[in-house]
């Protein structure tokens, strides 16, 4: 089969990032997805292992900022579409260690526009740089209204202020540079292979081995939520069929509350652990709320289901069936990443090669 595009995909071994991965290496035999990911600790090829073997399948151990790596990938492989995925990514990490989040989030984002900017230069036809941002960097909202494409930047982590200046420098380049380029915001995302120092996993992971449910503050904070799944649909949508220089916000018309979906989810593990109903939540424990702790996020998705036609495809109730599930049966995978040892499968596999 004859190639037709060379995609290079930034972060794939991540959460978010290996869902596009195997979507775009399944869905479409006839492109080159060439995967680019440092495999720090959120970054776990154990992920992919039902696609690695896969013929229109690369996998690539580098970090976004270095220069040489990029310009030997975009020649090598010919790059013509960038994914960019990779990123420091959690809120109590970057209070922790801001300076990371700039490094990676700023300086990794803007040395890969600077690769695509130089591989593509005067020829911008059949090319797209795609970056993947977060609705977190509008700030935070009061009881109404909704983020939408024209709501002003407020980011109040170090976290959100990263991912916003990167979003800057994106449409900053496709002003300066004309690099073609889409952005879209996407609200919180669950589902099967999340790291466990996420909200939804790090409960589910803590019910099954009877530990404490750590709920920040009052458990009043609003989330939107969205499945995985369909965020890498939106990601293929917007990819093919977004318009240059465009922004799309991508929500699952789906706020909780932190407690509501907290003790959500213990019905559900009571339910399928054959506990009794009730056990589980008595594991909430409440704890000295995050700093700068955004009250509450809701993204308004008119413009892509608009425009674009997508939608979520499955209601949050079954979404979360579906991703305790996963988890239930693949333990092993939970206990790889909870105690490590999933960082030694990048040596076992490519060792071989």
């Amino acid at each position: 089969m004859a190639q037709t595009r060379s995609i290079l995909i930034t972060g794939g071994a991540g959460f978010i990032g290996s869902h596009v991965v195997r979507r775009f290496v399944t869905k479409y035999p006839q492109y080159r997805i060439v995967n680019l990911d440092a495999l720090t600790y959120a970054g776990n090829l154990e992920n992919l292992r039902d696609i690695e073997a896969s013929a229109n399948y690369t996998f690539v151990k580098g970090d976004i900022r270095d220069v040489g790596l990029l310009g030997k990938l975009f020649t090598v492989h010919a790059i013509d579409g960038v994914i960019h995925l990779a990123a420091e990514s959690h809120v109590d990490r970057s209070i922790t260690d801001p300076m990371a989040f700039v490094s990676t989030n700023v300086i990794g984002t803007v040395t890969l526009l600077n690769a695509a900017r130089d591989a593509w230069k005067g020829v911008s036809t059949g090319k797209r740089f795609y970056h993947v941002s977060t609705d977190e960097v509008y700030g935070s909202l009061q009881d109404d209204g909704f983020f939408t494409e024209r709501t002003p930047y407020a980011p109040q982590s170090p976290y959100s202020a990263s991912k916003a200046a990167s979003d800057h420098f994106v449409r900053a380049y496709g002003n300066t540079y004309k690099l073609p380029f889409v952005l879209t915001n996407c609200s919180n995302n669950y589902g099967s292979h999340h790291f466990p120092e996420k909200l939804i996993p790090l409960m589910i992971n803590n019910i099954r081995t009877n530990k404490p449910l750590p709920v920040y503050g009052k458990g009043e904070n609003v989330r939107d939520w969205l499945w995985v799944e369909d965020h890498a649909a939106a990601i293929d949508t917007v990819f093919h069929n977004g318009v240059d220089g465009e922004t799309y916000n991508i929500g699952g018309h789906n706020e909780w509350r932190n407690i509501d979906l907290v003790k959500l989810l213990c019905a559900i593990m009571d339910r399928k652990l054959d506990r009794p109903i009730g056990e589980s939540a008595e594991l909430i424990t409440y704890v000295t709320d995050r700093a700068g702790h955004d009250l509450r996020y809701a993204i308004d998705a008119g413009k892509i289901e608009r425009e674009l036609g997508w939608r979520p495809s499955i209601t949050f109730e079954e979404g979360l069936e579906r991703t305790v599930d996963w988890y239930l049966a693949n333990t092993a995978w939970l206990d790889h990443v909870t105690s490590g040892t999933y960082r030694h499968y990048y040596e076992e596999q490519y060792s071989k090669r």
